[in-house]
């Protein structure tokens, strides 16, 4: 059995090409050489213009939506927005595609009347708010609860609205063609009102369907001034209007619960999260990977794409202003096991932390997130990458040593980092060659491997961390650690382990068939194409995990860095020590068992 008349776009299947459509309309335009004022074809220029200032609003709240650091208090439904919800909103603008070919449809019927409208006629406006008043408002209504009561217009049509879990700008695009060709229509009727009475003008499109817009984006935001739409979207029975709720009151459908919700929000409480995830920026195109710049894309694994280009200048000025006014801020959070956890990040790049004089800035950064958390009563903050740094603060040691009353337990999740790089290691592997292998994880992998009978050839010049290092493993072990001070000590062996970046010269040095494990930051690049790279170490979350809808950098959806798993570990089974300073070797079989036992799988 097909699909019902009007219930499905006929470009579905066209993915990003269904961009297409707009061709017949820019082709026209320069044919027409429509920037000329004077060209018949001028119009189809600020048709364009005013389609693509509407996509603009959208994207603009959607921004607005999901920057949690300044709307998270005024939020309605608290959940985060998960993978499927965007999936389903991928193709939000659908309903741009169709209704510019309404209005280029219209132009041709009507050329005399509407190619050559006036730039402003403030009677106009007054016309169509009369009309929008008097039309729009009540016929939206009497569609709308048409859509709801009868069960097949619900199920075949207006269910995929309601599907989305958590309102968002682009809900107001998830609709079916019919919907969509009576929203157009509605939209319409006031600015054909205003040219019959002879009044419309360019003017009056753009202000009308851009406010237009603005209103129903600001409606999804799910931040909203007045909570009614959502309230429609959580109970689907009442709240049917547009922007009026006066035709709810008259119709008996308006919710009495609209008030008491709206005080709620307004109060602003802030929900505390139990376990926070410290992170720090990356690099400038990074910074453009965050749901509240570009939601898609930031669902998707990072990737420098073309379209991020123009973007750079305003991104690199952002960089700026957050290195001289920012502080921590929250970019996004999940569920699990109901329990919240949010995703911080420190307002420093990744070159920061390897400028000497920034050291004090960045410590004090996270010294006052991590006393913000243990004051709003986090259990757990787990930190990042960078934010962990021996040579910043020993690990997260500075901030606990300075700290002793800390209730929040600060982690730095390499316990589980290093077993997860342990357990990426085939069975039967007898040599292994590291680099950093003298660093926390390095000394960690270097004493677990040793126990097991591996031999380790450490890259080190210094002999005296690696004597060090070798005193603390049993005496029947320590020959099992061998110092190296060339790479070309390893170009027999196919297992290295990387901890500090390798050059393509240095990389040479591997024999084909090498596979590189790595936990440097930022990872290596693959130059070599007869041997293998694996990625940071990792590990997806549990299954049951609610409202993930953002990628960690380069790593697959449900992916987080093995830091952030290990804090989560640590939270979950509830450990009352802080996780700083040297890994405990003795330690790392624990933590992974208990991270298996959890639900978080290897990658």
């Amino acid at each position: 059995m097909g699909a019902a008349f009007l219930s499905s776009w006929p470009w579905e299947n066209l993915g990003a090409y269904k961009y297409v459509l707009y061709a017949p309309l820019v082709g026209k335009a320069v044919a027409g050489r429509a920037w000329e004022r004077s060209s018949p074809d001028h119009w189809i220029l600020l048709l364009l213009l005013l389609f693509g200032a509407r996509a603009f609003t959208y994207q603009l709240w959607s921004s607005f939506s999901n920057m949690l650091f300044a709307t998270r208090r005024r939020r309605i439904v608290r959940d985060g927005v998960d993978f499927h919800q965007i999936d389903k909103e991928w193709d939000w603008d659908n309903f741009l595609i169709l209704q510019v070919h309404m209005a280029a449809a219209a132009m041709y019927a009507f050329p005399s009347s509407l190619r050559h409208l006036p730039a402003w006629d403030a009677t106009g406006l007054a016309v169509a708010a009369a009309v929008h008043v008097i039309a729009t408002e009540p016929l939206f209504y009497a569609a709308h609860r048409a859509f709801h009561r009868r069960g097949f217009l619900f199920s075949t049509y207006h269910s995929l609205h309601h599907s989305a879990k958590v309102p968002q700008p682009f809900t107001a695009g998830l609709a079916t063609p019919l919907e969509q060709l009576v929203m157009g229509a509605l939209v319409a009727l006031p600015l054909a009102a205003a040219c019959a009475a002879g009044h419309g003008s360019v003017g009056l499109a753009f202000v009308y369907v851009l406010g237009f817009d603005h209103l129903r984006a600001m409606g999804h935001c799910n931040v909203e001034v007045f909570p009614y739409h959502t309230i429609h979207h959580t109970k689907k029975e009442s709240n049917f209007c547009l922007f009026m709720p006066l035709f709810d009151l008259i119709g008996g459908t308006l919710d009495a619960q609209s008030w008491e919700l709206q005080r709620k929000t307004s109060a602003g409480v802030d929900e505390v999260p139990e376990f926070v995830f410290l992170a720090h920026v990356v690099d400038v195109m990074q910074s453009l990977h965050v749901p509240f710049v570009l939601r898609t894309f930031a669902s998707r694994p990072f990737s420098v794409q073309l379209f991020l280009l123009p973007m750079w200048p305003f991104a690199f000025l952002v960089m700026l202003m957050m290195w001289a006014w920012s502080k921590t801020f929250v970019i996004s959070c999940y569920r699990l096991r109901g329990r919240l956890h949010q995703m911080w990040a420190v307002p420093r790049y990744g070159f920061h932390y390897f400028l000497p004089f920034a050291k004090d800035g960045i410590n004090k950064q996270i010294e006052l997130a991590i006393l913000r958390a243990d004051k709003m009563g986090v259990k757990v903050v787990s930190l990042a990458a960078l934010n962990k740094n021996e040579a910043l603060n020993g690990g997260g040691t500075l901030f606990v040593n300075k700290h002793p009353d800390l209730r929040v337990r600060v982690v730095h999740g390499n316990t589980l980092t290093a077993a997860v790089i342990l357990n990426e290691i085939p069975k039967g592997t007898t040599e292994v060659f590291m680099t950093g292998a003298t660093s926390k994880l390095g000394r960690a992998i270097a004493l677990y491997l040793c126990r097991k009978k591996v031999r380790v050839m450490m890259l080190t010049l210094s002999t005296e961390r690696f004597q060090k290092i070798q005193r603390e493993a049993a005496a029947e072990d320590q020959q099992f650690l061998v110092q190296v001070t060339k790479y070309r000590s390893a170009q027999h062996c196919k297992t290295w382990i990387v901890g500090k970046w390798l050059s393509p010269r240095e990389q040479r040095w591997a024999p084909p068939g090498t596979h590189f494990h790595q936990f440097v930051v930022p990872p290596i690049l693959g130059f070599r194409r007869d041997c293998t790279y694996g990625k940071l170490a990792a590990m997806h979350l549990p299954k049951d995990v609610q409202g993930l809808g953002a990628c960690e950098y380069s790593l697959e959806r449900g992916v987080v860095h093995a830091c952030h798993a290990g804090g989560v570990v640590h939270f979950l089974e509830g450990y009352t020590h802080h996780e700083v300073g040297a890994i405990d070797v003795d330690r790392i079989d624990v933590v992974w068992e208990a991270a298996l036992r959890h639900g978080l799988r290897p990658v």
